[in-house]
């Protein structure tokens, strides 16, 4: 599914996160959505949510 249409991003879902110091590298990291934090409904780098533990990025991939 797509990480950059929010109404695809539900919380609770399982997703892979790029976090503002791994964008250059790529790297990603897994989580489960807590909150949502983009209101409009697409972005093109993908919908900000924040994770269970704390993290705050940008959706990459819904697993």
């Amino acid at each position: 599914m797509d990480g950059k249409k929010r109404i695809n991003v539900k919380q609770g879902l399982k997703v892979k996160i790029v976090l503002k110091q791994d964008q250059r590298s790529g790297k990603l990291t897994e989580g489960i959505v807590k909150n949502i934090l983009t209101n409009s409904p697409t972005h093109p780098h993908g919908i900000k949510v924040r994770t269970t533990t704390g993290d705050v990025g940008r959706v990459q991939e819904i697993l």
